[in-house]
């Protein structure tokens, strides 16, 4: 099984997560799916909205009453430096990866095992929002085993699969959500069975914004334009202080802008005063640095903004930040800073499942399975992927359908 596998390195690496932190209704009796040998509900989910194609196996143990995260790898398609990725050539990067990956997890979820898929209860694959050409590239896996293997097929919302990651990861029974990444940008709370979005970029997502300023600088894709900028914020130090540039703040009630703030700094780079690497000779000089860092401390400022107003509206005290931007430290260290003063608890992961990953499918997969969500377990002819997929058209069927105090 683990000849074609990327590679050989554990990508699952966190204990088992309790059910009963999470608040969730109790899982019905199994009848419309089938437990493994070992009384297991095990799911393999496939992701490839964006530039990432990864495919996770999470397990559900009825003895313990916990998640647990099986096997979790996935390649990303690193585009040249100066440039963005284009679906076509990100389908064919995940077209050529995919197969490999399914080995490689199910080789890390059960190591020796000639028939490992025996174990399997059902097929998660991202239906949708993304990228039109990567989707499909993945879902015709999931169609195909699920074909080959005769498992239940769950069409699982990139969005969704983000928030119940956080959660189960966190523990986190009812946050409010934070959810930024390279194409999304939203706040949301949880009320009368859905996950509402109370607000959101008007234009282009908050990832999106860091990766073009990333590509105007000359900043390299590996491992991601946004992280990169991160770094070279971090030049900040109390010793070596940057110099904050005032850019514009563009927050319309619960929305935010980001398309005129991308324009003005990028139209700073054009000017003598840019030195990129630099060093500056006089305090009219602008470096690489000095404009990341004011552009990563003033587009987190206005995402902090209406998160707290959102906080301030629904009455919660808890925050979770999901997605690719989530894992940024500087946005998680504002964000703790707001919460604490709120007195409240800030919810927070790393890379591993803040970056899209395939067992955040399986985790929203293996809900909709174990609730018997007809939304999600679907027949083949509903299996066409959409890149526009809000957070708020999925009824999360496991959660208790309670009105929150901003209904």
């Amino acid at each position: 099984m683990s000849k074609d596998a990327p590679n050989k390195a554990a990508t699952a690496t966190e204990p088992a997560c309790p059910v009963s932190p999470l608040g969730n209704l109790a899982i019905p009796p199994p009848s419309h799916y089938k437990p493994n040998s070992d009384g297991n509900t095990v799911v393999l989910g496939i992701e490839g909205s964006a530039n990432k194609c990864g495919v996770g196996i999470l397990c559900y143990n009825p003895k313990d009453e916990t998640y647990q995260t099986l096997s979790n790898p996935r390649k990303t398609y690193v585009s040249p430096k100066g440039c963005g990725f284009l679906p076509k050539e990100t389908a064919w990067h995940h077209q050529a990866h995919v197969v490999a990956l399914v080995r490689a997890a199910l080789d890390e979820a059960y190591p020796g095992e000639p028939s490992p898929e025996r174990y399997l209860s059902g097929i998660a694959f991202t239906l949708g929002p993304g990228m039109g050409g990567p989707l499909k590239s993945c879902a015709m896996a999931a169609r195909t085993l699920s074909l080959i293997w005769k498992l239940p097929l769950i069409a699982v919302n990139h969005c969704i699969a983000h928030i119940e990651m956080g959660r189960v990861a966190t523990s986190a029974s009812d946050p409010v959500v934070l959810y930024v990444s390279g194409g999304n940008t939203q706040v949301i709370a949880y009320s009368d069975g859905r996950y509402r979005i109370f607000g959101e970029t008007i234009d282009i997502a908050v990832g999106n914004c860091l990766d073009r300023f990333a590509r105007v600088v000359g900043l390299s894709n590996d491992p991601s334009p946004g992280y990169n900028i991160e770094l070279e914020a971090r030049k900040h130090t109390a010793e070596n202080q940057l110099k904050f540039v005032e850019l514009p703040y563009v927050v319309k009630g619960m929305d935010v802008s980001f398309s005129g703030l991308l324009t003005f700094i990028e139209d700073m780079t054009k000017k003598k005063t840019f030195v990129g690497d630099g060093p500056r000779e006089n305090d009219d000089q602008l470096t690489t640095a000095d404009l990341c860092y004011s552009l990563q401390e003033t587009i987190f400022a206005m995402l902090i903004e209406i998160t707290e107003r959102t906080m301030a509206h629904c009455g919660q005290n808890s925050v979770l930040i999901v997605g690719g931007v989530g894992c940024n430290k500087r946005l998680q260290g504002m964000m703790a800073d707001m919460v604490v003063d709120r007195g409240g608890t800030l919810c927070a992961m790393d890379h591993r499942y803040c970056i899209d990953n395939g067992a955040m499918i399986a985790q929203a997969g293996i809900f909709g399975l174990q609730y018997g969500s007809n939304d999600m377990v679907v027949e083949m002819k509903d299996t066409e992927c959409t890149q526009r997929f809000r957070t708020d058209a999925v009824e999360a069927i496991w959660r208790k359908r309670t009105r929150g105090k901003h209904s």
